[in-house]
């Protein structure tokens, strides 16, 4: 029984989603950080293993939700929170299969500013979801959707400025459109931050 118990600890699995997106962050940051043009198809391998590591951890929660009896939350909550997690790590992976898939050589500052952000984002998440299963008691979880919300500000702060700042500086059409699209798909990384900040607000409100 106590083993079923574990296996079926969806606070847990929450946990293990989340860090699936910590790690494509932190990938992500160390290949903008120290960018190398001619690695850069394998960094977008290695992130999309991480990416389908998350999705079968996330296809693996639904699948033991399927046979639950009784789940500690409702199921279209549950599956709601990891499908919110999951898109946080495809859109990671995303922003830098456009960097390969744009063939963008040079990088501009400001993605290594997103990059950062995200991380930051990332670590918030874990922090909140590392909490969820006292939502009902803990002091914490209301601090950590607080730094959300203001990192995913930042994140469009960032997003104002380096979008000006290409339209000003660059006269190179495909260099403005190929790093509009990267600018945007960084943006939605911090967006989908906030949307699992969102999801677990509502949860939380739901069940109190």
């Amino acid at each position: 029984m106590k083993a079923k118990v574990k296996d079926n600890d969806y606070f847990l699995m929450f946990v293990e989603l989340v860090e699936f997106s910590r790690s494509a962050a932190l990938f992500l940051k160390e290949s903008v950080e120290n960018f190398d043009y001619s690695t850069l198809e394998q960094s977008l391998e290695h992130i999309h293993k991480i990416e389908h590591d998350a999705d079968i951890a996330k296809h693996a929660l639904i699948s033991k939700l399927a046979k639950e009896f009784i789940a500690p939350l409702d199921r279209e909550d549950i599956i709601r929170l990891a499908e919110e997690i999951d898109d946080v790590t495809d859109n990671i992976e995303e922003a830098l299969r456009d960097i390969y898939m744009y063939d963008i050589r040079v990088l501009r500052p400001e993605a290594a500013q997103f990059a950062q952000t995200i991380v930051k984002l990332c670590d918030s998440l874990k922090g909140v979801m590392e909490e969820f299963r006292n939502f009902k008691k803990s002091k914490d979880i209301s601090s950590y959707i607080i730094d959300i919300n203001h990192l995913e500000e930042d994140g469009d702060k960032i997003y104002t400025d380096a979008i000006r700042s290409l339209y000003s500086t660059s006269g190179n059409p495909i260099e403005i459109l190929s790093w509009t699209r990267t600018f945007d798909q960084l943006e939605k990384c911090c967006d989908s931050c906030e949307h699992v900040a969102d999801a677990i607000e509502s949860v939380i409100l739901k069940n109190t």
